[in-house]
């Protein structure tokens, strides 16, 4: 399947005069991008396929916002972008939720108290600026790797790497993610 070029500006303008036959061929002809943009930066591929969805949504109902009929690809990135972070800072809120007892806890031992959960907040924190930090091809496979958790094999693939360079790129971001951990603590 060949890889089509993001739809026209001629396009663009006809849906923004709302020629209805010229916005669904603009919301078509984004969302494979959006959608291969989305799965490179959400957090897990669920999130990626919600975070490319409201784009789309969003492109629907305000492309009439849109100034320049040339960035739509910029302009949607934006939205893919600030979507996938939205959807992993309610994730990194959520988290310590989901474990109310603090592990290596006794069964039946009482509840985290408030100071355990902001320690926990605060360490998800720290971890989410480490990786944030990392070059960008070394925070694609660690996330693909460790944090969606796909094989090895399926990660090389998607980013079009051997298995060695996929290997190799993970073990550098984990040990850039460990040494900015342990520089902080050291503070």
């Amino acid at each position: 399947m060949a890889d089509r070029g993001w739809p026209g500006a001629g396009l663009v303008t006809a849906a923004q005069r709302g020629d209805v036959e010229a916005l669904t061929a603009l919301v078509y002809g984004s969302y494979p991008h959006v959608r291969r943009f989305a799965h490179s930066l959400c957090a897990t591929p669920q999130d990626a396929e919600d975070a490319a969805q409201e784009a789309v949504i969003i492109l629907y109902r305000k492309i009439g916002m849109l100034r320049a009929s040339g960035a739509l690809a910029s302009w949607m990135f934006r939205i893919v972008r600030n979507e996938c972070l939205r959807r992993t800072r309610a994730l990194l809120h959520r988290a310590p939720a989901a474990d109310p007892v603090p592990p290596g806890t006794a069964p039946g031992a009482t509840a985290r108290s408030a100071e355990d959960d902001a320690l926990l907040r605060l360490e998800a924190e720290r971890v989410a600026a480490a990786v944030a930090a990392l070059p960008a091809d070394q925070r694609r496979v660690l996330v693909m790797r460790d944090i969606q958790g796909l094989p090895g094999r399926t990660v090389a693939d998607r980013l079009g790497l051997s298995a060695a360079a996929m290997k190799s790129r993970l073990h550098r971001a984990r040990s850039a993610v460990r040494e900015a951990l342990s520089e902080e603590k050291s503070r």
